[in-house]
């Protein structure tokens, strides 16, 4: 049986009255693409908020590579393994595909008493951003502005970016959203290939691209 790097118990998400997500757990395994589907409103976003660490459960327990982290901070999440992507796109526009990946690489190893020294000239910054663009299919692209890419091809620098910071744990919610069919091939490929070193949530919408590639499903009612 594949690991389990990370672990939802009895997730719960209350604001006031309304419950947004009630009593969930969830297994993310090493080896796996685990989608969660349903009705919008159902919570899946709230769910993938809450792993993320970008807010608190009402109660409930996160545990990420064994670890409690529930009360941790979601930069702190990150640094341990945890990399998510949004419903929208999340990448610097102005700034070459590769640099935006350089910047993801940076925030994984910090160096700010290296003040005399070029962020550009960081060896293990460039290498990871060069590993990762080639990986995700996007080293033809490397050097044109990430805002000139298209929809597609942004939201594989946007994974790009997440395997910059050397996860183990992907949460992406909703990557397929706006593709057609060529473009949901080529992330669906990537996924595939991915899913071999990492635990990956993915929250979707598009049941045929979920079918192709879940190796398993939670359903997310009401």
């Amino acid at each position: 049986m594949s690991d389990v790097l990370l672990r939802g118990k009895e997730i719960t998400r209350r604001w006031g009255g309304l419950v947004a997500v009630d009593r969930v757990s969830i297994d993310l395994r090493r080896g796996e693409v685990h989608a969660v589907i349903g009705t919008n409103g159902a919570g899946k976003s709230t769910l993938i908020n809450i792993l993320s660490g970008e807010f608190p459960p009402s109660s409930g327990q996160v545990e990420l590579l064994g670890q409690d982290v529930t009360a941790w901070s979601q930069p702190r999440r990150a640094q341990a393994g945890l990399g998510r992507s949004y419903q929208r796109n999340t990448i610097y526009p102005g700034f070459t595909v590769f640099e935006n990946c350089r910047l993801a690489a940076q925030a994984r190893t910090p160096r700010p008493w290296a003040w005399w020294q070029s962020a550009q000239d960081c060896q293990d910054s460039n290498a990871a951003a060069l590993a990762v663009v080639q990986r995700t299919g996007l080293f033809d692209v490397m050097e044109r502005s990430a805002g000139m890419l298209s929809h597609g091809q942004k939201r594989q620098l946007e994974i790009a970016m997440c395997l910059a910071t050397q996860p183990q744990v992907l949460l992406l919610d909703e990557p397929l959203a706006g593709m057609g069919a060529e473009e949901t091939d080529r992330m669906l490929a990537l996924l595939q290939d991915l899913k071999t070193g990492h635990a990956i949530l993915l929250v979707e919408h598009d049941m045929d691209a979920v079918f192709r590639i879940a190796d398993r499903i939670t359903v997310m009612v009401n």
